[in-house]
């Protein structure tokens, strides 16, 4: 009898997050002071950031342990199912083994809520009892939202424009849970307005609204904090409990991968499925082939330049180390909306840099193919994001029925799309656009990049 879901004993959930800094082939870059260029301090972060979250940016620990308010706050979902795609598999007649570990089961619908919880924890015991954020597609602005209502704090969430519009579902979602949301460029902030005088008919972007929460919070006296879904090394920590528990399960059936994929926005969920498969890569030289899926019209990690970048549109971040395509880059109005970002998460930056992962880029279309594919084998319908790993997943298996070979194939699952039918509405009625970034882009986008010595 098939075994379509692997799950975890409840009493074996990891209870300490992995640093993959410590296992890095060459050193960690460090956020540098914009003004100086020197290395940030712990106080350059403060006005932002609590104590919690600051130490673990800057760990040296291999694992850092999971405090037991947040423990007891991912039991509400975790450990998530991990599943294997039987029928997926016989509907691509690959003799490929494909598995995905489920996030969509969580409250927020994603992975989102794995960072969520321990932010508005860390926020909270030092005394914090307000956050600022950014959302694109809305998962993010989701999870928090739910993250503050469970330890009874105020959450706004600056919402970029074009998913505000597209996503009305999502902004009363995050409602309901209790934030504000507040669509992006607004005339809430005084960059919004800079950017709604400048550019009347924007779309927005994640980086603009990341601008505007870091303004509110940094304005605010420290009463307000800012909370950032992707992207910091933070952030990419507290998602390994993700590939931490995939792990256990696939051992628990006597499988490995050798393929892992994920989705790339900032890279937060990626990192979550792949950095505990990498420490085998890292230490032990295990060959596994590691591919993180962005958009063909935001293509960050493919065709970005590899340099120090504001994190941000309106410069108010540290420079982060990082494939970018420039911190004023708007992206297009693509649904994937956690994909529009025109940085990526230095860690993430590093091992591709030093061809430990790979990238790929996707377009609108074949994606959404793949995720009506997937869907009608396995009951899931996936948001556009997930889609990307999707797609890449399912042309992997391919790759396999050609070949011959046995490969196992690990994705991330990284959120339902049950929010997202607007976007499924257009690819139905043909209304899609299939967009590449043109190169005359990426050449501009050198010259806004800071000039920092290496």
């Amino acid at each position: 009898m098939n075994q379509y879901n692997i799950l975890l004993d409840p009493s074996k959930m990891p209870d300490a997050w992995y640093n993959i800094i410590p296992d890095l082939p060459v050193p960690f870059p460090p956020p540098l002071h914009p003004g100086t260029h020197q290395p940030v301090n712990p106080s350059d972060l403060a006005v932002l950031f609590p104590p919690g979250l600051i130490e673990q940016e800057a760990s040296g620990q291999s694992m850092i342990s999971i405090p037991g308010e947040i423990m007891d706050a991912y039991r509400l979902y975790r450990p998530t199912p991990l599943r294997r795609a039987f029928r997926l598999e016989k509907a691509l007649g690959t003799p490929a083994k494909i598995f995905y570990k489920n996030e969509s089961v969580s409250p927020s619908g994603s992975h989102k809520l794995n960072t969520a919880i321990a932010q508005a924890y860390y926020n909270k015991i030092s005394g914090v009892n307000e956050l600022t954020t950014e959302t694109g597609a809305g998962q993010w602005g989701t999870a928090l939202s739910i993250a503050c209502a469970f330890f009874n704090m105020k959450c706004t969430v600056y919402m970029v424009r074009v998913s505000f519009e597209q996503k009305p579902y999502r902004r009363s979602l995050m409602q309901t849970y209790g934030a504000r949301v507040v669509s992006s460029p607004s005339n809430e902030t005084d960059f919004g307005k800079k950017i709604l005088a400048e550019q009347p008919n924007t779309t927005g972007s994640l980086g603009i609204a990341i601008s505007e929460a870091i303004e509110v919070a940094a304005k605010s006296g420290g009463k307000k904090k800012y909370s950032l879904g992707s992207v910091l090394n933070h952030v990419l920590l507290h998602q390994t409990i993700i590939g931490q528990e995939a792990k256990l399960q696939m051992e628990s059936v006597g499988e490995y991968p050798d393929v892992v994929i994920g989705c790339c926005g900032g890279g937060s969920n990626f990192a979550g499925i792949s950095f505990p498969f990498a420490k085998d890569k890292l230490r032990n030289g295990k060959k596994i082939d590691f591919i993180g899926v962005e958009p063909a019209a935001c293509p960050t990690l493919t065709r970005g330049l590899f340099a120090y970048d504001f994190g941000d549109t309106g410069m108010m971040t540290p420079l982060l180390k990082q494939y970018t395509l420039g911190h004023n880059f708007v992206p297009a109005g693509i649904h994937a909306g956690g994909l529009r970002y025109h940085g990526i998460a230095t860690l993430l930056a590093v091992l591709v840099r030093e061809k430990v992962m790979r990238a790929v880029a996707c377009l609108q279309n074949p994606c959404f193919e793949a995720a009506v594919t997937f869907a009608r084998a396995e009951g899931i319908i996936p948001a556009p994001e997930t889609a990307h790993a999707i797609r890449i997943a399912i042309d992997e298996a391919l790759k396999c029925k050609e070949s011959g070979e046995k490969k196992t194939i690990l994705f991330n699952l990284s959120g339902h799309g049950h929010f997202d039918m607007t976007a499924y509405d257009a690819y139905f009625s043909g209304k899609l656009e299939d967009i590449v970034l043109e190169q005359s882009v990426i050449d501009a986008a050198e010259q806004c990049i800071p000039k920092v010595a290496n």
